[in-house]
């Protein structure tokens, strides 16, 4: 059997048997969902988003705090006490952002206030997500004045902060704007 013949099969078998029952530029439109749907779906959303950075920044936190009780800690100058102390801020400003939104949702619970609830819990999301890339950035820069003499540790720190910026806030804003170049008036 020629490759031209494997592939006119395996093609054939694809259209009887399609794992996407049709390609991308054919897909029919998804049935539009109800404002109550659209709620539940974002509510959803978040709370797997915040599973996430929960996770991240629950194990940074807890090594921040540990990092004091070490015996490399009383040789740091006052520089890097400085910048300890605040990113030690960071990381527990950080924690409670993003525990927010539980707290919110489990205080309001009932109260028919869940449009408000995933639209506080959005922002505290954001607000979290920035505290957390500012405390990573911060604990880079303490590990990085250790190991890397002179100037390069500011700078290496500065280009990851750069790179997170770029994947977490660009990226995303460009698909946005690039999405409502293609189809205005829909909402992701």
């Amino acid at each position: 059997m020629t490759m031209t013949e494997q592939r006119t099969e395996s093609t054939k078998k694809e259209e009887e048997n399609p794992s996407h029952p049709h390609p991308p530029q054919e897909r029919p439109a998804e049935a539009p969902e109800t404002s109550r749907e659209r709620v539940n779906r974002r509510w959803h959303e978040i709370l797997q988003e915040t599973r996430v950075a929960q996770t991240g920044v629950q194990i940074l936190f807890g090594f921040l705090l540990s990092v004091a009780f070490t015996p490399m800690f009383r040789e740091l100058g006052t520089f890097d006490r400085v910048v300890y102390v605040i990113t030690v801020v960071l990381g527990a400003s950080a924690t409670g952002a993003l525990i927010a939104p539980v707290s919110i949702h489990r205080c309001l619970s009932g109260q028919r206030m869940k449009d408000e609830v995933v639209e506080t819990a959005g922002r505290l999301m954001t607000c979290g997500m920035i505290l957390l890339a500012l405390t990573i950035g911060c604990t880079l820069l303490l590990i990085l004045r250790i190991v890397v003499p002179g100037p390069l540790a500011e700078a290496l720190a500065a280009g990851v902060m750069l790179w997170f910026a770029i994947c977490w806030y660009a990226l995303p804003l460009h698909l946005r704007h690039r999405a409502g170049r293609n189809s205005p008036g829909d909402e992701a």
